[in-house]
């Protein structure tokens, strides 16, 4: 009897921190479930086989910030049946993105003693902006049971049960009494779900790691943070942060000044 054949799977990583491929390596148990049912075939992070596509998926990792990556992305498309991106920096540029709004040269002559030997692209931005991307998981770093429930939705065939609610649902579903109320600025409002509203469990405002939920009213949340004492530079800086490039959080920081 033939040996059934597994899917492929290949996990890449272009600018970014590595966390969100150690957040498939730390699912532990989950992880020996997910190996046994693909054929891991190209993972740095976590193996020394390289194996060649095509590949049945791709998970990856990191936004494009050189010329060179931009050509990688392009190869990888070509040789995956579907492409799924993990993580702030593959979704929204992260927060090197930050170069976006500035001269990167600047930054390059400041950070590294002989800047004539770096090459890099002026912006920072998400593999969409590249190739085509069959579904984003939100997160900085993504949350481990979103991404274990993204790979068996693609192996399964069907579409990821990944909610679009936002961090708000996920403190009245922890019973988490909500910060803004008590007087604490938050982004939970407009930023999509997944962390399990962990910062404002311990009383504190989320800080957008998750991005912009769909359609988030920032501006309707920015004039309720100044009713509670933030100022306009305040704003400027909280959208510029892990998603600062995300589109609904540019425009809200650009509407706040520098």
């Amino acid at each position: 009897m033939a040996e059934r054949r597994r899917p492929r799977l290949a996990v890449w990583k272009f600018a970014s921190c590595d966390g969100c491929q150690l957040s498939l390596l730390d699912c532990e148990d989950e992880l020996l479930a997910v190996a046994d049912a693909v054929e891991i075939a190209y993972f740095p992070e976590a193996s020394s086989v390289m194996a060649k596509g095509p590949y049945d998926l791709s998970l990856v990792e990191g936004s494009i910030t050189t010329a060179h990556d931009a050509e990688r992305v392009h190869k990888i498309r070509r040789q995956s049946k579907f492409l799924v991106t993990i993580g702030a920096c593959a979704t929204a540029g992260g927060i090197q993105a930050l170069r976006n709004f500035a001269d990167v040269n600047e930054f390059v002559a400041a950070v590294y003693a002989s800047p004539q030997y770096i090459k890099t692209l002026a912006t920072s931005t998400p593999i969409s902006s590249h190739v085509k991307v069959d579904f984003e998981l939100n997160g900085c770093p993504i949350d481990r049971s979103q991404l274990l429930e993204v790979i068996s939705a693609f192996l399964a065939g069907r579409k990821p049960a990944i909610g679009n609610h936002t961090v708000c649902i996920e403190c009245k579903l922890r019973g988490t009494v909500c910060v803004m109320v008590q007087g604490t600025p938050c982004l939970g409002p407009v930023t999509h779900a997944g962390c399990g509203a962990i910062c404002p469990s311990f009383n504190r405002g989320c800080y957008g790691c998750f991005g912009p939920k769909e359609r988030p009213n920032t501006a309707s949340l920015a004039a309720e943070w100044l009713k509670l004492g933030a100022t306009p530079r305040d704003l400027h800086r909280v959208f510029r942060t892990f998603n600062a490039a995300a589109e609904p959080f540019r425009q809200e920081a650009d509407a706040h000044g520098d």
